[in-house]
Order: C-alpha cells, then sequence, then structure tokens
C-alpha cells in the first residue's frame, strides 16, 4: 500500500494511503481528544473534539481528525492555538448540555474551562455522540436504538420509547457509550428474566457469536463463565470483535 508523507506537530511522519490524521497521528503516540470515535464503527466527527488544524497549499483551516484522510506534504498542528481554543469552547458547550460527566469534567480542567459558555441547557449524561446507534447498526444489523426528537430535545431511544424485541441485549452500546449513558443491557437482560419459559437462549446466541446455547444462569451473567472468558480473550466487547453471523 502507498505511503504517504506529512507533517504532524512540526515531524515528518509516514502513514498508509487511507488512514485518517487521527489514526496517523495514533500510531505516531500524539494524543488527539476523541468522544464520538470508536475504531470498530465509521467515523462520524459528530462531537468535534478531534479538530485539528491543517496548512494545505499556503492555506489553514480546522478539521476534523477522525474523518480527514492523510494527504502527501500537508501538516498538522494538533495542539495550536486556534485548536486549543476551538476545543475549549466545545468543552463549554457540551458541559451546558452535560455538567456533571466526569469525562467532560477532566477535559474542561485540562482545556481550562471555568464555566460553560451557555447556561445550563439541562443536566444530563448523554452528549449525542450517536455511538451507540452506529454499534446497533452497523455491528448488530438491527437499528433498535435511534435519535429521537429535535433541537435540545433530542435523545436516544427506542422507536416511541418501547423497548422490542430485535434489542438482544448484546451490551455493545452500553460498552462504546463514552459517558456512561447508555444502560440497555441491564434493562433488555432484566427483560429477557421476566419471561416465562424454559428455552431461555442466552445473550450470546441471540447475537449470533454461538450456536445452541440456553442460559443456565437466569441472565446473571456475572456469574457465566463464557460471559467473562470472551471478553477477557478478546480484550473488547464481542460484538465488536467475533464475525457475527
Amino acid at each position: 500500500m502507498k505511503k504517504i508523507t506529512l507533517i504532524i506537530d512540526g515531524t515528518e511522519r509516514t502513514a498508509q494511503e487511507g488512514m485518517t490524521i487521527l489514526e496517523a497521528a495514533q500510531e505516531a503516540g500524539i494524543t488527539i481528544p476523541t468522544l464520538c470515535y470508536h475504531p470498530s464503527v465509521t467515523p462520524s466527527g459528530s462531537c468535534r473534539l478531534c479538530t485539528v488544524e491543517i496548512l494545505k497549499g499556503g492555506k489553514s483551516r480546522l478539521v476534523t481528525a477522525c474523518t480527514y484522510p492523510v494527504e502527501e506534504g500537508i501538516e498538522v498542528k494538533t495542539n495550536s492555538a486556534a485548536v486549543r481554543k476551538t476545543r475549549k469552547m466545545l468543552i463549554e458547550l457540551l458541559l451546558a448540555r452535560c455538567p456533571s460527566v466526569p469525562v467532560l469534567q477532566e477535559l474542561g480542567r485540562e482545556y481550562g474551562v471555568k464555566k460553560p459558555r451557555l447556561k445550563k441547557i439541562k443536566d444530563e449524561d448523554c452528549i449525542l455522540c450517536g455511538l451507540c446507534t452506529q454499534v446497533c447498526q452497523e455491528k448488530m444489523g438491527v437499528s433498535a436504538i435511534n435519535f429521537v426528537g429535535r433541537g435540545v430535545n433530542r435523545t436516544v431511544d427506542f422507536p416511541f420509547e418501547r423497548m422490542w424485541d430485535v434489542c438482544v441485549a448484546c451490551g455493545a452500546c452500553t460498552y462504546v457509550c463514552p459517558t456512561g449513558h447508555i444502560q440497555n443491557e441491564a434493562h433488555k437482560v432484566a427483560q429477557l428474566k421476566r419471561k416465562l419459559g424454559i428455552e431461555r437462549k442466552c445473550r450470546y446466541m441471540l447475537m449470533g457469536a454461538v450456536s445452541n446455547k440456553l442460559c443456565p444462569h437466569n441472565y446473571e451473567c456475572w456469574r457465566c463463565e463464557y460471559d467473562q472468558r470472551t471478553e477477557y480473550r478478546l480484550g473488547e466487547h464481542p460484538v465488536l470483535s467475533l464475525k457475527l453471523n
């Protein structure tokens, strides 16, 4: 594959053609903050925190590192004054919506945010990054959850705000959520436990990760050797690693 040469923070770097600036920076050991990015799903750039400054053809502009592909000869600044000013503004806006989220509070301290840019809009912990909806659609292929509402009332929920059967309690949405807001796994497991009958299908079977397996632990997954062994072996959530049916 073709090698691309670019400059990141004053140092010449090489990257594979097709990589993004974020991937090239991470490969070089350079940290760029992200909230809406996960390598297992398509980058969306929705949180904008990975904003960097690029110099190309004598002109400078700000782009999202997770979606912008590396190009021959461009110069990237990951921590310039313009970049820090933009990230600080974004953090201020996010804190106006989610003032109690620890990851945002930590970013606020790092970027010198004294108070939210706006008065408190809400006090919740969903930043509307869309990671949960993406992993449900791209990895499970069911779109059990999606965005609901508009403006400041926008949120993530099930259709008609009712959990439905296409959700199989895979827990991938909970796993990728950067703020801890999504807890659909616990709700769905509780729903499965309430179902009558002896055919208590293992949620990994419902995911398509295993075949013909019933749950012997009444959906108390923390007791399951398979559940614990799977995540330990893979190093991440099985939905993000296994090739599902």
